[in-house]
């Protein structure tokens, strides 16, 4: 069928409800809307379903959720997992409870058992749940840091990790092969709990969440004695994070911690903000006028589904709050966690952290500071999970660490996903300790740079919605892909990587060889003087994004040079 037919299916078929019917029916004269609705089905990708809410077969709503979870269903029958169980959490997004309800009766009417969370949690607690429950799978319905027009749908496998390749790949051919609506299955609650499919994960994996947290503190005695007066602000955004955040950190001795109160509760509509992103500063425009208020040492947001973490912190020297990028943050919880754990004894002589290919390359020098690995993979948590995974079942190497630009990172082992809750415990604790040396979190930074290297990055996005706009964006990647540049502004193109026909080109020699990686739609660009720069397209959103990391010899040096350098890569886009 063409969009118009599959239009017209959806308005006539008696498997649709009146509600989805109304809807299409009011924009019957727009043909534009139409085809954007129902030009193709909402992609399952390697990190599942994420789309606008709304009625067609390019859009979240109960029926491409039921659908999509169908094809789940059958590739867990086809392993043999249907007893072990289906984990499912969601967030405070419109739609979520009821996106989340359609995936387990779903689930169920299949026979696979369902263990759906009371109420909302944070996306790294359903990767800690499912593993404690020995699910063979996980669902999230999230869109993370998305406007509130957006939801999601993520799928985790047994290690806790979204679905890395193969399984992937088998997963998505699985749910593009449900091509008939009335294959897909559902059943009552009602039937579902007779039936013994369908079970309430409650305050039980809460306590044992909590509990694993509790083991990652370093310096519990400082934590207390400094968290008595030590004044932190946060906001979850009118996400899932309020209830977790707040608990860890009074469990571990913060006393004096306010949330912001307009964005204290779930809201699927983010009334406050423009969208729910912690890597965006006007999100804490509330945050830091409390702080300001209170005089708070650290403000702390994260996003919807509490897997990313943005940072402010005071500069003792201006008394002003200053932002934290996502390699910021990282850094710093990474120099601290390995400091301490040298000093302590703790750290392993075969330890090792992991960054994305889009990470700081300051990530090297402090693998090298302290003695350890650095391994590199893909953009996408996922991936680190799955290292994490590879050295615990060979018994080679031990996890210290690992983190990505976008906001995330992961302390411990007991989540196979960035977490934004053992985060800010882990940057109080931090910030405990700095505090009793005289400085802020801010000043520490400034020692990690002036210690390193002031290495800085950045990214520009741009958004090119609907069926032109990702025609737009293949055409962008494959004009880059052919006539990969020489120069970029006044650097140099050591190397180019296309991670896609995985191969590196040796810019002047023209010799090649693998990256070393899976294949994915990547462009690198190794420059000289530790710069460096990338394009890809968004797994998640309509955008296509280019990265860029440098090196100066101050900060204000290594901001110039990363202007120059998002100038250059911008004639790219061009």
């Amino acid at each position: 069928m063409d969009f118009k037919e599959m239009y017209q299916f959806w308005c006539e078929n008696e498997y649709f409800d009146e509600a989805t019917k109304a809807e299409l029916l009011a924009i019957k004269d727009d043909e534009k809307e139409i085809r954007e609705r129902f030009y193709q089905n909402l992609e399952f990708g390697t990190g599942g379903l994420r789309g606008i809410i709304g009625a067609g077969t390019n859009r979240m709503n109960p029926y491409t959720v039921r659908k999509a979870t169908q094809g789940l269903a059958n590739f867990i029958l086809k392993e043999g997992g249907a007893d072990r169980g289906v984990a499912i959490a969601y967030d405070s997004r419109r739609m979520s409870i009821e996106f989340s309800e359609e995936a387990a009766l779903c689930l169920c009417a299949n026979g696979i058992k369902a263990y759906r969370f009371e109420s909302l949690r944070p996306t790294p607690e359903l990767s800690f749940a499912l593993r404690e429950l020995g699910c063979i799978a996980g669902i999230v319905v999230t869109a993370s840091h998305n406007p509130a027009e957006y939801n999601g749908y993520k799928v985790y496998w047994e290690d806790g990790a979204q679905v890395t390749p193969p399984k992937d790949s088998d997963i998505i051919n699985e749910v593009n092969a449900v091509t008939d609506w009335n294959e897909v299955k559902t059943m009552s609650r009602l039937d579902a709990i007779k039936a013994g499919l369908y079970r309430v994960i409650g305050s039980e994996i809460d306590d044992r969440y909590m509990e694993e947290l509790k083991k990652l503190v370093l310096r519990p005695e400082i934590c207390r004695e400094q968290g008595k007066d030590m004044k932190v602000v946060y906001t979850p955004l009118h996400g899932t994070g309020n209830i977790p955040a707040r608990r860890i950190l009074k469990e571990i001795g913060f006393e004096q911690v306010q949330v912001v109160p307009e964005q204290e509760l779930p809201d699927g509509n983010f009334p406050t903000v423009a969208s729910p992103n912690p890597e965006n500063k006007s999100a804490f425009e509330l945050a830091l006028a409390l702080a300001k208020k209170e005089g708070a040492e650290l403000v702390l947001a994260t996003d919807p589904d509490a897997d990313r973490l943005g940072v402010f912190a005071k500069d003792s020297k201006t008394g002003e709050y200053m932002s934290f990028t996502g390699n910021m943050s990282g850094m710093l919880i990474c120099e601290y966690l390995l400091s301490t754990r040298k000093e302590l004894g703790l750290l392993h002589d075969d330890g090792f952290i992991v960054k994305t290919i889009v990470s700081t390359n300051m990530t090297d020098k402090i693998a090298e500071e302290y003695g350890v690995d650095l391994k590199e993979c893909l953009t996408g948590f996922k991936f680190i999970g799955e290292l994490i995974k590879k050295a615990e079942e060979s018994g080679k190497g031990h996890y210290e660490f690992g983190f990505e630009e976008s906001y995330g990172c992961l302390v411990g082992t007991h989540a196979r996903d960035k977490d934004a809750i053992v985060a800010v415990m882990a940057l109080c604790e931090a910030a405990a300790y700095y505090r009793t040396k005289g400085l802020t979190l801010w000043d520490q930074m400034m020692n990690i740079y002036r210690k390193y290297g002031f290495f800085r990055e950045g990214i520009e996005t741009l958004t090119l919605k609907g069926f032109e706009g990702a025609a737009m964006i293949k055409a962008m990647m494959e004009k880059i892909r052919n006539n990969p540049p020489k120069k970029l502004g006044d650097y140099d193109v050591l190397e180019f990587r296309d991670y896609d026909r995985d191969v590196i080109l040796e810019t002047k020699s023209g010799a090649t060889r693998p990256t070393g990686l899976r294949k994915s739609n990547v462009l690198y660009f190794d420059l000289n003087d530790n710069a460096w720069a990338c394009v890809r397209p968004s797994g998640t959103e309509p955008k296509i994004k280019f990265y860029m990391g440098v090196k100066g010899c101050s900060f204000e040096d290594a901001d110039a040079k990363l202007q120059a350098l998002d100038a250059a890569l911008m004639e790219l886009s061009k």
